[in-house]
């Protein structure tokens, strides 16, 4: 059984594709600890499934790695197998990514390496392009720059907002992560060895 820690800065409808998966007792893999760098809205999802909690501020340290170092300290008392950034707003520094890799993963909406960064679907619309995605990927130092654990083609419709397209990318993207976390339970894919090609 694949143990993650999942961490959040808003909502958590990622969060909750995963909860809801792991209801399955057939599913390899359970949330044991949902982390956030603020209150976030997410966390009514911790407490409706009852999953403990915890919350490292970035405004409560004096720099990006003091707050790395905490977050870390939170996420290895938990001892997960796997940890997924799933809406979580904030970079890690270089060693905490280093201290959790190739165990770490994020979703992105977009077809990467089309779009990186904070702004993918916005970015995609201002490009008029036909279509655009989601991805899960492995993180590394870079900004949405790691291997490619699953990614899916969304289309553009005339007409989309950033709204309309964003939600439509996110149906995909929570479908993406449940299966990439079963297929890494699974050993269907091995990060490893993403990590190192």
């Amino acid at each position: 059984m694949l143990s993650l820690v999942v961490l959040i800065s808003g909502g958590g409808s990622n969060l909750r594709s995963l909860l809801e998966a792991a209801e399955d007792a057939q599913y390899p893999a359970r949330v044991v600890a949902i982390g956030a760098d603020r209150d976030a809205d997410g966390f009514a999802h911790a407490e409706a499934f009852g999953i403990p909690t915890f919350t490292v501020p970035f405004t409560s340290y004096p720099n990006r790695e003091a707050w790395g170092d905490a977050l870390l300290a939170q996420i290895q008392g938990w001892q997960p197998d796997l940890v997924v950034l799933s809406g979580f707003m904030r970079l890690l520094p270089a060693r905490v990514v280093r201290a959790l890799a190739p165990n770490l993963i994020n979703t992105h909406p977009a077809f990467l390496p089309e779009f990186p960064g904070a702004h993918g679907v916005r970015d995609a619309l201002a490009a008029g392009v036909p279509q655009t995605g989601a991805s899960v990927i492995v993180v590394d130092d870079g900004v949405d720059s790691g291997p490619i654990v699953a990614q899916r083609r969304v289309p553009v419709r005339p007409g989309d907002s950033e709204h309309t397209l964003h939600d439509r990318i996110k149906l995909v993207e929570r479908q993406l992560l449940v299966q990439a976390v079963l297929d890494i339970a699974n050993g269907t894919v091995n990060l490893e060895e993403l990590a190192t090609t």
